[in-house]
C-alpha cells in the first residue's frame, strides 16, 4: 500500500501533504567521506515518501508502511536516548530541529520506503523528508545546508552512527543527468553534466534480501581503524600532533603514506590503502565522466568494489556474491556495494538495452546460491534524479 492509502486507513481522510526525499548511490568514493575524502554521487528516482498533516497538540504520531508498531512522542519531550526502533531517526531529527528553532506543532505521518532498507542511505532520506514535513507545519524555512547539517548531526549524535555528509549532500543537491562531486574536507561541491559522448545508461539496484542497521555492524569500528592508521602515520613522520578524534586520513600527505605505510600492522595498512586508492579512483573517474568514457568510469567502479572487499573488508557473503556476478555479467559497465557495504544492496551502471537479460541473469545466479532469499531479493532499474532541496 502507498503511504497516502495507509494514512487514509488510519485517519479516515487524505493527508494534507506528501514530503519526498530520494535515495542515493555513490559510484566512486566508497567509505572515505568520514575521512574527509572526495566522493561522487547520484540521487535516484526512488526514495522516501511521507504522507502527513499538522497535529496542533504538539504530538508526533508516526506509522510506517515498511515496519510494524506506531511511534508517539511530543515535540518538546523527545526521549534523551534512542529507543532502539525505526523511529529513532525521526526522534533525533525532532531534537535537532527543536534545539535550533523551537517547535509547537506536531504531525500525524505515514512513512514509506520504495525499496528495501540497506545501502541506499534510507536513514538520511527519512530524516530529510521528515524534517521538511515538520518544519513546514511549524512555519520554518530551512536552507539546504541546514537540512544537510541537521540530518547528519541527528544521525551522529542521537542514533549513534558516525556517518559522513555524503548521503545528505547527494540527496539534497543532486540533479538529474549530473554527477555530484563533493570534497568532504571543505564541503565544496560541483554538479558535473553528462557528456554527450557518454553512452546511455541506467542505474541497477540489486537488493540482497539481507537487511541491516549500521548500529549493529562494524561501520563505526572501520572509522576508528582509519583514524588509527592516520594517527600512526603522522606519528611516524613526526608531523604536529592532533587529537585522535580529529585525525583523518586526508590529513596524511601522500608521500608520508608511501614512506611509512609498510610499518603499519596489516589491518591498518589495508584501511589506508583503500583510502588513498579510492581518492585516486575518484579523480580518474571524474576525468572519465567529463570525457564521456564509460569504459574507464565503469572499470574504476569495479576496482572500488574489489578494494572494499580486500582492503576495507566490508561486505557479507551475499553482497560479495552479488558483486562477483555483476563483474561477470555482459552489459554491466561497473558496479559495487551501495552504501556502507554491510549487507544491503549493490548498485551498477548498466546498458539499458540489455536490462532485461541483465536482471534475469543476476537473479538466476544469485538465487541459485541463496534459494532461501527468493521473494526477498529484488532487482530494480533506476535513473538519476533531482535531490530533495527545499
Amino acid at each position: 500500500m502507498l503511504c497516502e492509502d495507509v494514512f487514509y486507513s488510519i485517519y479516515n481522510k487524505m493527508p494534507a501533504e506528501i514530503s519526498f526525499c530520494p535515495y542515493r548511490v555513490s559510484p566512486l568514493g566508497a567509505h572515505i567521506d568520514h575521512q574527509s575524502g572526495i566522493i561522487t554521487g547520484f540521487a535516484i528516482d526512488r526514495g522516501i515518501h511521507i504522507a502527513y498533516e499538522p497535529k496542533y497538540s504538539g504530538m508526533i504520531e508516526l506509522s510506517s508502511v515498511n515496519f510494524d508498531r506506531r511511534a508517539r512522542f511530543h515535540v518538546n519531550s523527545v526521549p534523551d536516548v534512542p529507543q532502539n526502533g525505526w523511529a529513532d531517526y525521526c526522534r533525533g531529527a525532532t531534537k535537532e530541529l527543536h534545539a535550533r528553532y523551537g517547535l509547537s506543532i506536531g504531525i500525524n505521518a505515514v512513512i514509506e520506503g520504495s525499496l528495501p532498507i540497506g545501502g541506499l542511505s534510507s536513514s538520511a532520506a527519512v530524516m530529510i523528508a521528515y524534517m521538511k514535513a515538520l518544519s513546514a507545519v511549524n512555519g520554518i524555512t530551512l536552507t539546504q545546508q541546514e537540512l544537510i547539517t541537521m540530518a547528519k548531526d541527528a544521525e551522529n549524535n542521537y542514533v549513534g552512527v558516525r556517518c559522513g555528509q555524503m548521503d545528505q549532500y547527494c540527496e539534497v543537491y543532486s540533479r538529474k543527468s549530473h554527477l555530484l562531486y563533493l570534497d568532504c574536507q571543505d564541503n565544496s561541491w560541483d554538479l558535473l553534466p553528462l557528456s554527450p559522448k557518454m553512452p546511455e545508461f541506467g542505474i541497477g539496484i540489486f537488493c540482497s534480501g539481507i537487511q541491516r542497521t549500521l548500529q549493529v555492524t562494524d561501520y563505526n569500528l572501520r572509522q576508528d581503524e582509519c583514524k588509527v592508521s592516520a594517527y600512526t602515520l603522522r606519528a611516524f613522520a613526526g608531523l604536529p600532533g592532533t587529537t585522535f578524534q580529529e585525525t583523518r586520513l586526508r590529513d596524511v600527505p601522500l608521500d608520508v603514506y608511501h614512506r611509512w605505510s609498510d610499518r603499519l600492522p596489516e589491518k591498518f595498512q589495508k584501511r589506508a590503502a583503500h583510502f588513498f586508492g579510492e581518492m585516486a579512483r575518484v579523480r580518474k573517474g571524474v576525468d572519465a565522466w567529463k570525457k564521456g568514457d564509460m569504459k574507464t568510469f565503469g572499470s574504476l567502479i569495479f576496482e572500488s568494489g574489489r578494494s572494499s572487499i580486500e582492503n576495507y573488508e566490508c561486505g557479507s557473503p551475499e553482497l560479495i556474491t552479488l558483486y562477483t556476478i555483476l563483474t561477470e555479467t555482459e552489459g554491466v559497465f561497473g558496479g559495487r556495494f551501495s552504501g556502507a557495504g554491510f549487507k544491503g544492496a549493490c548498485m551498477a551502471l548498466i546498458d539499458p538495452s540489455r536490462s532485461e537479460e541483465i536482471f534475469r541473469h543476476v537473479e538466476e545466479r544469485y538465487l541459485r546460491a541463496y534459494p532461501h532469499l527468493e521473494g526477498k531479493y529484488l532487482g530494480v532499474m533506476c535513473h538519476s534524479a533531482d535531490g530533495a532541496g527545499m
